[in-house]
């Protein structure tokens, strides 16, 4: 995790030194352009006589070879484009070598650290440009053979080459640090995880257990030990789910996540704690990711749960929509039936709370859609579609 810090630190300082240094090879190539001793070190393919002076024009060829730099990054192919027709002019009009020419190569070696989208094209236009560069050398009367030809061919694929092996290199050296990265928040996780069990489910089966031994010393047929006993079967439950949501923290595990056929159960264990449940099931049930039949199932449990928080008494309808394609549950409270006898006046509902908002986003997460809001009849409505996906 330190290591992913500090490269995230370091990234904005690469970029200023990557853009500076772009800013600074140009005009480098340039200057050494007129340094005596170095500055007919360049590339010559033409090998043409040198019978032309340096003129404005010339000065201009020398600064077009190395001026698209500056854009080497954002624009690699046209760069090269640009560079190419300068050195080629350059060659043509038999000016004396520069240093400038030696900005082609780096051009190339460019291309070949950010390859285009689609280099076939690419690739085949620039042999055919090769090509027509060398017949017009050969128009113009360089004394440079076929294999000569074909030899600086090569140093200019070399140059491209090497630009796709260190592009592959330090693509290969990222993909490492993301899977340390990676590792990294897993062993993280997996070490929450830990400690999460160690001490919530220390407490809850601790309360489950005094619960049950209370119920036992009260009696079932009392209404308190069955109360009790209710206390103790949610705690159960509440154990069971924690360590599938455990789960998914530490990778090493893999436990079965609820699933539709749990439904009868859940809707009987609201009916217990006083919530007047329906369950109506349309269609015929059929097989269907995991990850899919979890989120309804979450969908339905937390659309009940806020039914017994803030509309105690109401009756409640889960309609599960079985589909071709998809799956859909509909969980509507109030509206539909009057309330139960001495349930009191309902408790306001509330739409836009965290609950829904974690619905929306689980839903989501499985190419699925959830809408939530008051129904026509004045109760609330949540309705939820999730595709099957291929099982």
């Amino acid at each position: 995790m330190f290591e992913t810090t500090a490269w995230r630190e370091r990234a904005p300082r690469l970029v200023r030194s990557a853009r500076a240094v772009d800013a600074l090879l140009p005009a480098a190539l340039v200057a050494l352009s007129f340094i005596p001793g170095i500055a007919h070190q360049g590339v010559d393919l033409a090998e043409l006589p040198d019978d032309r002076t340096l003129d404005p024009l010339g000065l201009a060829l020398i600064a077009a070879q190395a001026a698209p730099l500056v854009l080497r990054r954002r624009f690699p192919v046209a760069c090269l484009v640009a560079v190419a027709a300068a050195f080629t002019a350059f060659q043509l009009l038999r000016y004396p070598d520069a240093f400038a020419s030696l900005a082609l190569l780096v051009a190339l070696y460019t291309v070949g650290t950010r390859p285009p989208r689609r280099p076939a094209p690419v690739a085949a236009g620039a042999l055919a440009a090769y090509a027509l560069v060398c017949c017009c050398l050969y128009l113009a009367g360089s004394p440079t053979t076929a294999a000569d030809y074909l030899a600086f061919g090569l140093v200019l694929a070399a140059c491209c080459a090497l630009g796709r092996w260190v592009r592959a290199r330090a693509l290969d050296a990222e993909e490492r640090r993301r899977r340390a990265e990676a590792d990294a928040a897993a062993a993280e996780r997996a070490r929450i995880a830990r400690d999460l069990h160690d001490v919530v489910t220390h407490h809850v089966t601790s309360m489950v257990v005094q619960a049950d031994t209370a119920g036992y010393l009260l009696g079932r047929s009392d209404g308190v030990g069955s109360t009790l006993a209710g206390i103790g079967e949610t705690g159960r439950r509440a154990l069971d789910d924690l360590r599938h949501l455990l789960g998914v923290l530490d990778p090493r595990e893999d436990p079965a996540g609820p699933s539709l056929g749990g439904l009868a159960g859940l809707v009987e264990r609201s009916r217990g704690a006083g919530q007047s449940v329906d369950l109506v099931e349309d269609g015929e049930p059929r097989p269907m990711l995991p990850r899919q039949e979890e989120a309804l199932y979450r969908v339905v449990q937390e659309s009940v749960t806020n039914a017994l928080k803030h509309a105690p008494g109401e009756h409640v309808v889960v309609r599960i929509e079985h589909g071709d394609e998809a799956v859909g549950a509909r969980i509507t409270t109030g509206g539909g039936a009057p309330p139960a006898e001495g349930a009191g006046p309902p408790r306001p509902r509330s739409g836009g709370g965290r609950g829904l908002t974690g619905l929306r986003e689980r839903v989501g997460a499985v190419g699925g859609e959830l809408r939530a809001g008051p129904s026509d009849d004045g109760g609330f409505t949540v309705h939820a579609i999730v595709p099957r996906g291929e099982t």
